[in-house]
């Protein structure tokens, strides 16, 4: 019995010596942060705690780092709620990775008088493609009265994280390619769609790449949908703020286009619209016609 548990043990030792060596191979191997293609850092995170809200009401730390939480890339954060009888919903009213916007996996309730440890997760398998490094990590938290949204937030702050300090930080660059089709480049937006895919979950997906170059924070949106001459509403709504970008998808469930007798997509127009998503009686900052034809 123990050569048998001797000789399983190094076997084990085997395998972890060859996975280290593939892992540290795949490292050589990495690009910029301003490619198409994410990289393992050579860089050791250097990130000690960080206090993001501190106030009579409550507070936010941001504890440390784990590039390789099972959820994701993950910020570990306590919370805080200082208030006597009020429960406090801790959010992330806006997030961006190298200056890409992102959606966080988290939110959390927190009693009157009490604390939490949580994790906010990055898991967004576009971020792991394309950005590389996390190097500067920006995030708005907002904390408000679970039971009254319509009151005040009692805390509305920005901070930003640098894993391997401020002065490593870097903003992304996408570099073109020839398989990007632009639907709209001015001096206040540009579309980018880069392809499309048949999503398991959310159907027929038009990939985007958008930047506001507007000093507004914008909203994109949709309108006047149709697919091969059938009106046909997608999911898509992007929130970006000014001088920040975004990977995002426009999409068609499959019972739509099955409603509507689509089973291959020949034609695709639609109003392309960005306007100020803090004034919604200015003038658009995007309003452009566009027909696709995949």
């Amino acid at each position: 019995m123990k050569r048998i548990f001797a000789l399983l043990l190094a076997i084990m030792m085997i395998f972890s010596l060859v996975a280290c060596v593939e892992e540290v191979e795949s490292d050589n191997d990495g690009k910029t942060n301003t490619g198409d293609v994410a990289s393992k850092s050579k860089n050791k995170i250097t990130f000690t705690e960080l206090v993001a809200v501190d106030n009579d009401e409550c507070s936010i730390k941001i504890t440390g780092i784990d590039p390789d939480d099972m959820w994701g890339y993950s910020l570990n954060v306590q919370l805080e709620n200082k208030s006597a009888d009020k429960k406090y919903m801790f959010s992330v009213e806006s997030a961006y990775i190298n200056g890409v916007g992102c959606d966080p996996f988290f939110a959390s309730e927190v009693d009157a008088g009490k604390k939490a440890k949580e994790d906010i997760s990055f898991s967004d398998k576009t971020f792991k493609e394309n950005i590389g490094d996390y190097t500067d990590i920006e995030l708005t938290f907002r904390v408000y009265d679970s039971d009254d949204w319509s009151a005040d937030a009692v805390a509305l702050e920005t901070v930003h994280v640098y894993p391997y300090g401020k002065e490593n930080a870097e903003t992304f660059v996408r570099n073109a390619k020839k398989s990007d089709k632009v639907l709209v480049d001015n001096d206040k937006a540009t579309v980018i769609l880069l392809g499309f895919e048949d999503d398991e979950i959310w159907g027929y997906t038009a990939n985007l790449f958008i930047v506001n170059k507007s000093d507004k924070y914008a909203m994109f949106t949709v309108e006047d949908v149709s697919v091969n001459g059938y009106m046909v509403d997608p999911l898509f709504a992007s929130d970006i703020d000014s001088g920040k970008c975004a990977f995002d998808t426009m999409s068609w469930s499959d019972e739509d286009f099955e409603e509507s007798g689509i089973t291959e997509v020949e034609e695709i127009e639609f109003t392309l619209r960005a306007y100020d998503n803090e004034n919604w009686l200015a003038d658009d900052i995007v309003n452009e016609k566009i027909t696709i034809n995949p």
